[in-house]
């Protein structure tokens, strides 16, 4: 039986699938709240300020606790919409209900009301954020995610935006998903074959926004965590203005990377949504069952395990089953191939904040059917101290990453004293952090967003954060960095000299390290963000990539091209397994030989700043892949030493791939090495690496 409202017949709805979904010639509108009284159903215009109905879901239509309803005669792609939910407040309980809110449906697949990035909102508007109903059609044709192995990766992390929006990228729509396929050539030249994507999840770029008060420029959430929804694209990254265009524009992007052979990654955030604390607005999941979404003290304040106001609920069973099914939707509708998620450890919590050691969510994840193969990557930390690297809950799936490798690798690159051993741990895949898991288990980076650009790292001792308006108080005060002789840029040829080689010393350690490595956007072409080690807030030229730097910096991206070539070409710097330093397949020698500026001695004590190690490529992929023998010697000591280099048989000779101590850092493309006229021993200047195959 069938109501008359408005001018729409209503009946029954459907309770599953959560969100809404056309259907039997209507929509279907299906959500969930344990705690709601009452829930209406309120139906926008695409653009327009005031709905034009108002639908109470009749108590009998509801299943358990489903408000569930059907709708004939709405044409769903020229409308957005909302509930009202009306039920107890009283905070202290965790219970804000207000009908007077009008909330988004968390299962929307789609968002309106901020659809052109920046643009400045109607302060009038009540309510900013709007479901959209898409119906998911597209032509895939044969594209399914790629699963190539984990420890085979060259991760590349990006920002849609600040990828292309820079006026030299010379995108036809700067800034989006569509730009992105533009430069796909790029990102094949450079060898790439997996980019990690900042946060696509729709988010509020205007959450805590303000003006600087010396230019007026608006300092917006560039970097994007902060959502607002979890199951729709950002639709300020679309270049069309039709509903949905982000929604095909992402998936265009998706198949296309696909196509030539490089992942997709989604750097997600369920730790925390926009809504803040409380005095933070409703916007979705606070006005729909805020003491269920949230986790909360005992007087009704939000726990803030994630720095940011509130913490997202994640092991709840109605929170949990969220999150699986938002999973679930990215990987089988915009066949993402992983997630790396953003302070995982809160995905650790129960619903009173402790710390589990069996999270329910975590194991979900990984026996999920359809989640089966996609990678997950876990930033293995929160803003309250939960710390898990090396002990985050893995279940034979998860990676990391890995924060002490970046500061290993940075200290070392700068000579502090004391690193030697924990270099070894490091470039070997850390094995002391990982046993039993493996080096595919540690994501290694030197940068990533959240710190300095690798340029920068090593032409500033302090961070530059003046451009933020915050006091200085954002950004990590130690990063390990050091500018070389001069604070920030330089005329002086010699200092800028030595900042290349640092920058190429630094690719080296993480290219040759077991593991898997993740390079920063625009790192090859030695962007700067001025000394700002925390530009979350700046849409301008400090984040965005210039891509005239290619030109100014040349010599630092051609090296880069070679060493990700050098590395996909060599099996034996990307095990799946420890090395043993043994030799127990009988190849004649170990898979691994320490050294240092004597043959089989390596000096791992507190005044060393010298390493070398030599890669028996006969046990590359544990011997299923022969390789070349590989030898690497790094001295970052100020002046050179001599290293004697490992025998190697009659009809073997080293030949030089890498020599950062010769004049703009010697590289040669693999396979096109010249042979080293002295095979016996090898001068390796200060501050340089040398990087030698044995074939």
């Amino acid at each position: 039986m069938t109501q008359q409202t408005v001018t729409f017949d209503i009946y029954p709805g459907d309770a599953l699938p959560f969100g809404a979904t056309p259907k039997y010639g209507g929509v279907n509108f299906s959500i969930y709240s344990r705690y709601a009284t009452s829930c209406t159903l309120v139906l926008f215009r695409q653009g327009e300020i005031t709905p034009f109905a108002e639908i109470p879901i009749p108590k009998s239509y509801r299943v358990g606790d489903v408000f569930a309803i059907g709708v004939r005669g709405l044409d769903y792609r020229q409308i957005e919409y909302g509930y009202r939910m009306d039920g107890p407040n009283i905070p202290i309980q965790g219970l804000v209900f207000d009908p007077s809110a009008i909330v988004m449906d968390p299962y929307s697949k789609a968002a309106g009301g901020r659809i052109v990035w920046g643009k400045q909102f109607d302060v009038n508007n009540k309510f900013q954020h709007r479901s959209r109903i898409i119906d998911d059609v597209f032509d895939w044709g044969d594209d399914r995610p790629l699963r190539t192995p984990i420890e085979d990766l060259i991760i590349y992390e990006m920002h849609v935006r600040g990828f292309t929006q820079h006026p030299s990228a010379g995108a036809t729509f700067p800034g989006t998903y569509h730009a992105i396929q533009e430069k796909i050539h790029y990102l094949k030249e450079l060898g790439i074959n997996c980019v990690e994507l900042m946060p696509v999840f729709e988010f509020d770029e205007f959450e805590n926004y303000r003006i600087r008060p010396d230019t007026g420029e608006m300092l917006l959430n560039y970097w994007g965590y902060a959502p607002v929804t979890f199951f729709a694209p950002k639709a300020g990254y679309a270049a069309g203005m039709a509903p949905g265009s982000e929604v095909n524009e992402l998936k265009s992007l998706i198949k296309a990377l696909h196509a030539n052979g490089i992942e997709v990654i989604l750097d997600v955030v369920f730790n925390h949504t926009a809504e803040g604390n409380e005095k933070g607005p409703i916007i979705s999941f606070k006005g729909i069952d805020n003491s269920i979404y949230y986790i909360l003290t005992p007087d009704g304040y939000y726990y803030n395990f994630s720095g940011t106001g509130n913490t997202f609920n994640c092991n709840h069973p109605r929170v949990r089953n969220l999150i699986l099914d938002c999973l679930r939707y990215w990987v089988a509708e915009y066949h993402v191939d992983g997630f790396r998620f953003d302070l995982a450890s809160v995905m650790t919590r129960d619903v009173n904040g402790m710390p589990l050691p069996d999270p329910p969510l975590l194991r979900d994840m990984v026996d999920d059917p359809i989640l089966s193969g996609t990678k997950l990557i876990a930033e293995p930390w929160d803003a309250d101290g939960l710390y898990h690297l090396g002990r985050f809950p893995a279940y034979g799936r998860w990676a990391e990453w890995n924060g002490q490798y970046r500061d290993t690798i940075r200290r070392f690159l700068k000579g502090d004293l004391g690193q030697a051993q924990a270099m070894s741990q490091a470039m070997t895949g850390s094995p002391t952090l990982y046993a039993g898991r493996g080096p595919i288990a540690t994501i290694n980076f030197i940068t990533a967003h959240d710190g300095f650009t690798l340029m920068d790292l090593v032409s500033y001792n302090q961070k530059v954060n003046k451009d933020n308006y915050e006091n200085g108080d954002s950004g990590a005060n130690n990063n390990y960095s050091w500018n070389c002789g001069v604070e920030g840029p330089t005329n002086d040829a010699k200092i800028n000299t030595l900042r290349h080689r640092q920058i190429k010393n630094a690719l080296i350690m993480l290219l040759t390290s077991q593991g898997v490595p993740m390079v920063l956007m625009g790192d090859e072409m030695g962007r700067t963000q001025r000394g700002n080690n925390n530009a979350y807030c700046q849409d301008n030229p400090i984040s965005w990539m210039d891509w005239d730097f290619i030109q100014k910096n040349i010599d630092i991206f051609e090296f880069y091209k070679a060493c990700i070539a050098f590395r996909r070409r060599h099996p034996v710097l990307r095990n799946g397994y420890f090395l043993r330093g043994e030799d127990y397949a009988d190849k004649g020698r170990p898979d691994l030989t320490w050294h240092g500026v004597k043959l089989n001695k390596p000096d791992f004590t507190g005044t060393s700043r010298t390493l070398a190690f030599m890669l028996n490529g006969d046990y590359g992929k544990g011997g299923l892949a022969p390789d070349n023998h590989i030898y690497i010697a790094i001295n970052m000591y100020w002046k050179g030493y001599r290293f004697d280099l490992p025998h190697l048989s009659k009809r073997q000779n080293w030949h030089v791939f890498a020599n950062t101590g010769r004049a703009n850092g010697e590289i040669h493309q693999p396979d096109t090495e010249p042979r080293l006229d002295n095979q016996k021993s090898i001068l390796v200047r200060g501050r340089s690496i040398v990087v030698l195959v044995g074939k």
